[in-house]
């Protein structure tokens, strides 16, 4: 791993810009490698990854591993899969679930973090709040942007977060999980491969 991303992990990881609006106190949530082919920008952390320290320790992660056909050596490999939230740190818990991401964290990070990645990457769009700051012709719901998920390929995939929450608006759109799903597997499998370019 190059210095300087040494040194920008360590910023980040240091991080107390929201500590004032942190009901758990600060620990920002990183993974990343600079030979990292697949970049998933998700939210936050939730309160379990919070304790443990692990990103996407949870059902969510769980789930997503499926989506993504990724084993856990590949997902917590930096060199295969760089993890990096719209909010590095647990927000705190809301009334339906947890708070949205910090705001200050993307402006911040995210364009540093992203120079030391590969520019042949596929970045994993996760949720309302990670394809408002990506997705500049994103549809007018979550709903409508994941319908045109082909259309980002093949660099871009854009999903619903995987939360058990989201249980519902699954069994609402089962084209998702029949038509998406294996078609961006078939895409994370091509950009791992040895020779991809």
């Amino acid at each position: 791993m190059a210095r300087t991303l040494i040194a920008l992990l360590e910023d980040v990881r240091a991080c107390e810009v929201c500590v004032p609006h942190l009901e758990f106190g600060p620990r920002p949530i990183v993974q990343v490698g600079s030979t990292a082919k697949v970049v998933i920008i998700g939210q936050a952390p939730g309160r379990r990854v919070h304790e443990s320290g692990v990103p996407w320790d949870d059902p969510s992660g769980v789930r997503l591993r499926e989506w993504l056909g990724l084993t856990d050596e590949q997902f917590y490999d930096p060199g295969v899969v760089a993890l990096i939230p719209m909010g590095f740190c647990f927000p705190g818990n809301g009334q339906s679930g947890d708070l949205p991401p910090r705001e200050e964290c993307a402006p911040l990070w995210h364009e540093r973090l992203l120079a030391e990645l590969p520019s042949n990457r596929l970045d994993v769009i996760i949720g309302q709040y990670a394809q408002k700051r990506y997705i500049e012709d994103r549809g007018k719901t979550l709903t409508e942007t994941v319908s045109r998920w082909s259309t980002y390929l093949p660099h871009r995939v854009v999903m619903p977060h995987p939360s058990p929450r989201n249980r519902r608006w699954l069994s609402q759109n089962p084209w998702f999980e029949a038509e998406a799903i294996p078609r961006i597997r078939k895409r994370v499998e091509e950009v791992l491969a040895p020779d991809a370019t």
